[in-house]
């Protein structure tokens, strides 16, 4: 266990901010595998949280119409078509309407296969965009999540490119909006936790894809959910996010996922972009006082 106020490794991350007796960490556990693409998260967190319509247009690359993370879509669920898998496939214990997929004659079988996440800020540990905020528009809730406060944000951008996941972003548009130029993400419905509801993106969730609680209750839950699979012969499928010794220190909103993060698009082994911070103040005062030292050397042989 790292010290208080530590850049890297595992920490309880709102005791850290200095809450006294905080409630348990919350955050969400994404379980892809029974995510069905029907983007209901996405409307419910936009109804909610008064997000404004983002360029909903299709491209030519996918069903998917929301395209990615960003100040106007703070959940973003994602339709990647992968190529079918070869060996037999197994019921994943999704709702279906008449035959399942492993009931179906061969011949009418797919020769791909969907892969749909619901992706979201993750809440980090370590959230290198708090780290460098420099207005104190990001906090630490004492529910562990990060939050954005628009009225102090000033659109420095800072938080932006210190993202290891590129989550954050500055709002576009539409004109006239009074959160341009802000930076906007997920909060993790914090309005609603100090009132003791479900996210709504959790909420309005059909399939269970998307469960809400304790940080370390779901994590064993995602763990009992990763050996469901694994037994059933889901060799594939792994969590992603849960570990604490990872190099964010874990995340607040963790997946499990059917293939390699990159191929959700996901960074495979993320590292918090302020970790070495301590390091590089180190280095530059050693090598400030360097320079006195050679200066002042120099005054005093000229004398």
């Amino acid at each position: 266990m790292t010290g208080p106020n530590s850049f890297f490794g595992p920490i309880d991350p709102a005791p850290d901010a200095g809450y006294e007796d905080p409630p348990a960490r919350k955050g969400f556990f994404t379980d892809t595998s029974v995510c069905i693409g029907c983007k209901a998260c996405e409307v419910a967190c936009k109804e909610w949280n008064d997000v404004p319509e983002n360029l909903f247009a299709m491209l030519g690359t996918s069903y998917d119409n929301s395209h990615s993370l960003n100040a106007n879509q703070w959940r973003h669920v994602a339709f990647i078509e992968r190529p079918a898998e070869s060996k037999p496939l197994v019921s994943l214990g999704m709702p279906t309407v008449g035959a399942t997929p492993t009931e179906l004659p061969e011949e009418e079988k797919p020769d791909f296969r969907w892969l749909m996440s619901s992706d979201v800020c993750k809440h980090c540990t370590h959230a290198a965009c708090l780290d460098v905020c420099p207005t104190g528009s990001l906090f630490r809730s004492e529910f562990g999540t990060v939050v954005v406060q628009d009225d102090i944000c000033n659109g420095c951008g800072y938080c932006v490119a210190a993202c290891p996941y590129g989550v954050i972003d500055r709002r576009k548009g539409p004109e006239g909006d009074p959160k341009v130029g802000i930076a906007q993400k997920c909060t993790l419905c914090y309005d609603r936790l100090t009132d003791g509801q479900t996210p709504s993106c959790a909420q309005a969730c059909p399939t269970e894809s998307i469960q809400y609680g304790d940080v370390e209750e779901l994590r064993a839950r995602a763990e009992e959910r990763l050996a469901a699979l694994h037994e059933r012969g889901v060799s594939e499928a792994r969590l992603y996010g849960n570990d604490p010794e990872d190099g964010v220190g874990g995340t607040g909103a963790f997946f499990l996922l059917l293939d390699e993060p990159e191929v959700y698009g996901l960074p495979p082994d993320p590292v918090v972009t302020t970790k070495d911070l301590p390091e590089m103040w180190t280095r530059a005062a050693v090598a400030a006082v360097a320079m006195l030292a050679g200066a002042a050397a120099s005054f005093l042989r000229r004398r």
